[in-house]
């Protein structure tokens, strides 16, 4: 199963982005593809803060926007959004000592231990700091032609 960070889902949604075509495309292959698929939920709460966040972006996506895209993405057959249960400490434990984390590289250290708990196989992003975490295969769907 493939999950997809914050910034292809910034991407995709903002036009205004160099990266837009790309990213939108790459997404729109999940959405209408036959594979599952996962949003965490970090994810979503991240995305959501930074499309309708005035310091980031003039104009900034309004709330109906940004909701919007995520029912958009969210009605897909194939999604699953993950998340935090009882085990997840585990992940997240290992996660933070082997990556030597500390201070706000904690929330990719949470997402890189959500995928791996619920058996991700994949994360697109295009951020480079998630090689941190080995256990977990990072690729950049944005890098390829």
């Amino acid at each position: 199963m493939i999950a997809v960070d914050t910034n292809l889902l910034v991407y995709a949604h903002r036009r205004d982005s160099p990266w837009h075509e790309r990213a939108n495309s790459a997404l729109t292959r999940l959405a209408e593809g036959p594979h599952r698929w996962a949003l965490p939920w970090q994810v979503i709460h991240e995305f959501f803060g930074i499309v309708t966040h005035p310091r980031i972006y003039s104009p900034p996506s309004t709330t109906q926007q940004a909701i919007a895209q995520l029912d958009a993405w969210l009605e897909a057959p194939t999604v699953e959004l993950i998340g935090e249960d009882s085990g997840y400490w585990k992940v997240l434990r290992l996660q933070l000592e082997r990556g030597h984390i500390a201070g706000p590289r904690v929330h990719d250290a949470r997402i890189a231990a959500i995928c791996l708990y619920h058996g991700v196989t994949e994360l697109w992003t295009a951020d480079r700091d998630f090689t941190r975490f080995p256990s977990l295969s990072v690729r950049n769907p944005l890098a390829e032609p």
